[in-house]
């Protein structure tokens, strides 16, 4: 009898962790974290005014032109400050699980580059108008998905003469 009951109890135990193995995720949403950070560059700052960042995904009827904005810290930052490792949460947001298909980053008018103690303003060619677009295409997971954004200062700044400093943007994904 004492034989039996074990049995029992250990097919109970077999079948309970094999439902549990075979249950099925039913997660339909994702955490989207933006995060930036940058490669070493001989400026002394680079400061970009980031004041949206928005998402674009393979279901365009999220919104119009398929763009969301997400939950973003707006500010100016110094993208030296994000080097060696170091980066920074920029934006985040929950959706249903979905590809990404581009970021986007909204400028604002305060873009400065410190170059031998000397402030410069920084211009944007066509960033200020349609803003910094990146194509990630990346599935949400049903965890968090964390994507981080190598804003390359050194690729993307050019000196065009005395004090004219020029920022064509080299993002990439990490």
């Amino acid at each position: 009898m004492k034989k039996l009951l074990c049995t029992s109890l250990a097919s109970l135990v077999i079948i309970g962790f094999a439902l549990t193995a075979c249950k099925k995720n039913n997660e339909s949403s994702s955490r989207l974290m933006v995060r930036l950070t940058d490669a070493p560059v001989n400026f002394q700052e680079v400061n970009v005014d980031i004041q949206q960042v928005r998402v674009k995904f393979s279901d365009d009827t999220a919104s119009a032109n398929g763009w969301v904005d997400l939950a973003t810290k707006a500010g100016i930052y110094n993208l030296l400050g994000f080097q060696n490792g170091v980066d920074t949460l920029l934006a985040s947001g929950t959706f249903p699980l979905q590809i990404v298909k581009e970021i986007r980053f909204i400028l604002g008018p305060n873009n400065t580059i410190k170059d031998n103690n000397i402030v410069y303003p920084l211009t944007i060619p066509s960033g200020s108008e349609s803003g910094l677009k990146i194509k990630v295409n990346k599935s949400l997971q049903a965890d968090l998905t964390s994507l981080i954004i190598d804003f390359d200062a050194a690729l993307s700044v050019t000196k065009e003469g005395p004090g004219d400093y020029k920022l064509r943007p080299v993002l990439k994904i990490k």
